[in-house]
């Protein structure tokens, strides 16, 4: 048995949620903050039998999706230290997957 953590934009949460559903399987989800960006993510922990694990993976991978985003950045210059801020482009979006071994699951 497994344990899958999956962290995904907050933007893609309800599409992996509803194909996770769907497919019949079942997750926890977590509010979670991180990333240089400091924007929401949802973390999904799913308990699932060792074959189950690829198809899951598979589901999460097709409904987070890489996008562009710009955010603001600021520089620095001169003696008098004067700060200027420009558009930088990003990537955001995606899933971040650890899959671990799971000693015992109960549900109770």
């Amino acid at each position: 048995m497994k344990l899958i953590y999956a962290i995904v934009n907050n933007d893609d949460s309800h599409d992996v949620s509803s194909a996770l559903t769907k497919s019949g399987y079942f997750a926890t989800k977590l509010a979670s903050t991180g990333g240089f960006l400091m924007s929401g993510n949802t973390t999904f922990m799913i308990c699932a039998d060792d074959d189950k694990v690829d198809p899951i993976i598979e589901i999460i991978k097709e409904r987070s999706r890489r996008r562009k985003q710009y955010v603001p950045a600021t520089v620095l210059a001169g003696a008098e230290m004067q700060s200027a801020s420009f558009p930088v482009e990003v990537s955001v979006g995606g899933a971040t997957i650890f899959v671990t071994d799971v000693e015992r699951f109960e549900k109770v």
